[in-house]
């Protein structure tokens, strides 16, 4: 028997999230929004799809949480997207309210499920997801580190030209404008990026990984990136339903690891069938640690401020 994944919100990513899971036969899969039809629409646009592709995995769409009921996955996409002069983080507050009553009902239904949060702020939302579920640490994780590492190798393959399967990268920290790219981790056919590229070249592309979500949303003027965030997470979707202990950047709950403490964080992770596996910690500069503790205090700033609006 098929395993189960739940996607909540039909929208751009959770749609597109849904058809490469639905497409690739990995699991039957719910997807649920409050907009009635358009989860219903979606989904069978997509199973009518199936002969084509030859997927015989089922799709559900649905406005009932009860029909999410034990899903051994289940994603959050719901939320506002960014437009143009949005920050991630100016979602904070609509966000926050939306993430937490998915969860709450979401739990309710698949109480053994693993949480994947891919709302924006991401960091902080999967912090709330994490408060609101009550769920032990490894069953919550956040998509972030994938994508944004995804950007930092597509673009050195364009500048290198070279194959994107030749460069191995990680980009850590909060997913915002203080991610972390580790350039000295970086390696393309083995060798140190360092040796193909100049300094300010390297520097250039470090900097468009950290405004890339930014460039597609100015681009598109009413919407945001949602192919790579799709592809990036049905990957992690893969690592978990088949136990595959994937080493990918997520964002992890830390407790003394690289530091810090009490807060989600893109961290390279070993992702398996109970979620986060471990947390594998690389040996980084003087320089990258302390960029990783300045993008976590941004982290921690919203998850306070969250917080703060709580307790009043």
């Amino acid at each position: 028997m098929r395993r189960k994944v739940t996607i909540v919100g039909a929208g751009n990513v959770g749609a597109t999230t849904a058809q490469r899971i639905v497409d690739k036969g990995y699991a039957d899969v719910v997807l649920i929004d409050v907009v009635e039809g358009l989860p219903q629409g979606k989904a069978l646009d997509m199973l009518e799809a199936e002969p084509v592709v030859g997927s015989d995995a089922q799709i559900t769409g649905t406005n009932n949480y009860e029909d999410t009921a034990d899903s051994d996955i289940v994603v959050i996409t719901a939320g506002i997207a960014r437009r143009p002069g949005m920050s991630r983080d100016d979602l904070l507050f609509t966000n926050m309210d939306i993430v937490g009553s998915v969860t709450s009902q979401v739990v309710n239904h698949s109480p053994h499920s693993v949480l994947i949060v891919v709302s924006n702020p991401l960091d902080a939302m999967v912090h709330h997801a994490f408060q609101i579920s009550g769920f032990p640490k490894q069953r919550v994780v956040g998509m972030a580190g994938i994508l944004d590492t995804a950007r930092f190798r597509s673009f050195l393959a364009q500048e290198l030209k070279v194959s994107v399967r030749d460069i191995q990268a990680y980009v850590l920290g909060g997913h915002g404008d203080s991610m972390v790219p580790l350039s000295n981790h970086t390696t393309v056919a083995g060798v140190p990026v360092s040796q193909r590229l100049p300094k300010e070249t390297l520097q250039r592309i470090v900097q468009r990984t950290r405004d890339g979500g930014a460039e597609i949303v100015n681009l598109l003027k009413t919407g945001s990136a949602y192919y790579a965030p799709s592809a990036a997470t049905a990957e992690m979707v893969e690592a978990i339903l088949f136990d595959q202990n994937r080493i990918l950047p997520c964002a992890a709950y830390l407790e003394g690891e690289y530091g810090l403490t009490g807060l989600f964080i893109g961290v390279p992770t070993r992702l398996g069938a109970s979620g986060v596996e471990e947390v594998i910690q690389f040996h980084l500069t003087d320089e990258e640690l302390a960029a990783l503790h300045q993008s976590a205090e941004a982290v921690r700033e919203l998850v306070n401020t969250m917080q703060n609006r709580v307790s009043e």
